[in-house]
């Protein structure tokens, strides 16, 4: 994928085209029990919000990443997503990826998959080295896809986000639907 310029008009005909932004929960939308948040009344552009609890992504029994520290990314329809300074990723057991792609709220994101694994075509986390306003702070932070790599939050398994493209972490306080899964490409 081309580099895209920060100040290109396609960023904001992209936002533009969000219909549902956490003002209101749409009908369908899951009622969240006592201690859930529904993800509907998540806003657009993404709350980015610090996250107490542990953090830890195992690959098979090697830690990948341990964090205190992390940052959760809420975003209208979607579980939230962990990123995780840097500092507290295992960066010599990730390898670059030649995948990208481009998020109208964050950025150019770079991928990366384990180095020496059975599956080295396997993209496995992603950051924004280079992210659009507002996520500047987090520039260069790990989040991993649950599914690919074991994630946990808390200690609780994280599952992950349908569809394979996306990589939120639905744990039991999050209920949806999720972005993802089938017939929700409209949203």
């Amino acid at each position: 994928m081309p580099e895209i310029p920060k100040d290109d008009p396609r960023i904001d005909r992209a936002r533009a085209t969000w219909r549902f932004r956490g003002h209101t929960r749409p009908d369908f939308a899951v009622e969240p029990g006592p201690g859930q948040e529904s993800v509907w009344d998540y806003p657009r552009p993404p709350a980015i919000l610090p996250e107490p609890r542990p953090v830890r992504v195992l690959a098979g029994t090697v830690t990948l990443a341990e964090s205190h520290r992390a940052v959760r990314v809420c975003e209208t329809g979607s579980p939230p997503t962990l990123y995780v300074p840097p500092q507290d990723v295992a960066m010599d057991l990730l390898t670059v990826s030649p995948t990208r792609s481009f998020c109208e709220w964050k950025g150019q994101a770079r991928y990366f998959r384990l180095k020496d694994a059975a599956t080295p075509a396997t993209d496995i986390a992603w950051c924004y080295p280079e992210p659009l306003a507002g996520f500047e702070p987090h520039a260069g932070w790990i989040c991993f896809y649950p599914g690919r790599v074991a994630c946990f939050l808390d200690g609780e398994p994280v599952r992950a986000q349908p569809g394979g493209y996306y990589g939120g972490w639905i744990t039991a306080d999050v209920v949806g639907p999720f972005k993802g899964e089938p017939g929700t490409s409209h949203w």
